[in-house]
């Protein structure tokens, strides 16, 4: 009986992790700074440069077709998540999402979270 008691709130623990992955909740940084919002420059999506950060950063979390496997499901991230969210929370990680501001340069951040937007 613990054991079934364990395994439900480990699956809920996880429900409710991937909720607030998915929702993307404000950040501190906004208000902190009086409302200026950080906007992630406008650029052309770089598909195949993308498909490839994805391949070799995201695809043991996201899954292969970005069905979500340990992370939530990215196939329409893009609907629910604003370029700028999407950024602060592939730079900065949170919520069982790990940082990647120290493992990615600008460009591959930038690269990444136009396509992963452009995913409605």
């Amino acid at each position: 009986m613990y054991t079934r008691l364990l395994a439900v709130l480990v699956g809920l623990a996880c429900v409710f992790g991937v909720y607030l992955i998915s929702t993307g909740l404000p950040d501190k940084e906004e208000s902190a700074t009086g409302g200026t919002k950080f906007m992630v420059p406008e650029r052309a999506v770089d598909a195949p440069a993308s498909e490839q950060l994805y391949k070799n950063m995201c695809i043991a979390c996201h899954g292969d077709r970005m069905q979500g496997a340990v992370g939530p499901e990215l196939a329409h991230i893009g609907a629910s998540m604003t370029k700028e969210q999407l950024y602060k929370k592939i730079s900065g990680g949170g919520g069982g999402m790990p940082a990647f501001e120290n493992r990615l340069t600008e460009d591959q951040l930038i690269t990444i979270t136009t396509w992963l937007a452009s995913h409605k």
